[in-house]
């Protein structure tokens, strides 16, 4: 079953993860334009499964339904799922709220920026005005709470995750990971190059929803200098990595 064409249409296919847990495939490889059609699937499940959905996850290609399997069967959800999705047409791309992160990007909280900049065979400078020069959808929160992933990155500035993750990240630090881009929201392990970093609190508890980005959101990252980065409540303390 295919949703109507509509310039870049999605073959859908079901997946099955657990006996509570179903993946609906919408498209084989990420692009910008899977984002209107993978809103409104997301909507739709959301719906349709109402109160017996435990979680639903959207990603970049993929939307993975988790239901109550106390109160529906695995054949049952697939059904569901199929008959939800007839005749798919896309969300409005202009869905989802437009943020503006600070950003200090500086080798002192971004060591990866010289590396990205050699690797490119272009100035630093350089590297900082591409990256920030894109405004970019928010596919998916995982990994951590908070932590959006973001695309697509410039090829020229797309670099492979680090070889050997760092063990402690700082709050807030920008990094490139192939073509995603995020903000670490909170101390964690990670192995994303580090190009600067931002002063929004990314998770709040006390925020509806507690993250800030949200999926279909757009975001723009706009540099400032180390004093606008303090005053804004940036923390420019460099985290101890234990390896």
């Amino acid at each position: 079953m295919a949703a109507k064409d509509n310039g870049r249409s999605p073959a859908l296919r079901l997946e099955t993860v657990a006996l509570d847990c179903v993946m609906v495939r919408l498209f084989d490889t990420i692009d910008e334009a899977n984002m209107p059609w993978l809103l409104a699937a997301t909507q739709r499940l959301r719906e349709a499964f109402a109160d017996v959905l435990i979680d639903l996850v959207p990603s970049y290609t993929t939307v993975m339904v988790h239901f109550d399997i106390a109160r529906l069967s695995l054949s049952e959800a697939r059904e569901r799922a199929l008959q939800t999705l007839e005749a798919l047409e896309p969300a409005d791309d202009e869905q989802g709220e437009t943020h503006v992160l600070p950003v200090w990007y500086d080798v002192a909280v971004g060591p990866e920026l010289e590396t990205i900049a050699a690797r490119a065979n272009i100035t630093v400078d350089e590297v900082i005005r591409r990256h920030a020069e894109r405004e970019y959808r928010v596919f998916a929160l995982g990994f951590a709470p908070g932590f959006a992933f973001m695309g697509l990155v410039e090829p020229l500035i797309a670099t492979p995750r680090l070889a050997t993750p760092r063990k402690r990240i700082a709050p807030g630090s920008v990094g490139i990971a192939e073509r995603q881009t995020a903000a670490y929201p909170g101390v964690s392990p990670g192995g994303w190059n580090l190009i600067g970093r931002t002063s929004a609190r990314l998770f709040d508890r006390d925020r509806d929803g507690y993250s800030l980005l949200r999926p279909g959101d757009r975001v723009r990252f706009e540099p400032v200098n180390r004093d606008v980065f303090i005053r804004h409540g940036g923390d420019t303390t460099a985290l101890e990595e234990r390896r």
